[in-house]
């Protein structure tokens, strides 16, 4: 089975490392790991929107041969996910394909808002406190769709990069889809 492996690690300053490491975790799993940027693009004669159109449309290709997203739902400049992450949850939800995600930050979304009143944001607005991780529309596809969420408390300097609750969540994933006995060790 193909993963797609959504998240904001695509801004990273070496997203290919990123990439490699998770692709051999999804390996060990009996998975294969797709990564947004494991295709080539010639983007070089391209106006930005062009480029940016080009990129979506890679990715959208890129998706429609994956049978399940695996998504990191770190926050992403912000209290929230990375917005192009969550897209790509609603993709695979409108699918019916399975939906995983995970976060190495163990908050609840209404306790990473910064606010001044309780429920209440700085913009004078209420703040959804459904004790979920971060929207409702993003953890009920990964609900309905019989995925897993996964979240842990990470430092700083690791919030991107350390890969203990992806794979945990890659594993959770092999068992329920690719059965014990296919699992590669």
């Amino acid at each position: 089975m193909k993963v797609y492996l959504a998240g904001p690690e695509v801004f990273l300053p070496d997203p290919m490392a990123a990439a490699k490491a998770k692709q051999a975790i999804c390996k060990k799993y009996g998975f294969t790991g797709l990564f947004p940027l494991d295709t080539t693009l010639d983007l070089a004669n391209l106006s930005p929107f062009e480029a940016g159109m080009a990129i979506y449309q890679s990715n959208i290709t890129l998706m429609d041969r994956c049978d399940l997203i695996i998504a990191n739902m770190t926050p992403f400049r912000g209290c929230s996910m990375d917005v192009g992450t969550a897209f790509e949850m609603g993709y695979f939800a409108g699918q019916a394909k399975p939906v995983f995600g995970y976060s190495n930050d163990g908050r609840l979304y209404v306790d990473r808002v910064p606010t001044n009143t309780p429920g209440i944001d700085e913009q004078g607005q209420s703040i959804e406190s459904f004790e979920m991780h971060d929207n409702l529309m993003l953890e009920g596809a990964i609900h309905t769709s019989g995925g897993t969420f996964a979240c842990e408390m990470v430092e700083l300097d690791g919030y991107y990069t350390r890969l203990e609750v992806f794979e945990t969540v890659v594993k959770i994933a092999g068992d329920r889809l690719l059965g014990q006995g296919n699992r590669i060790l």
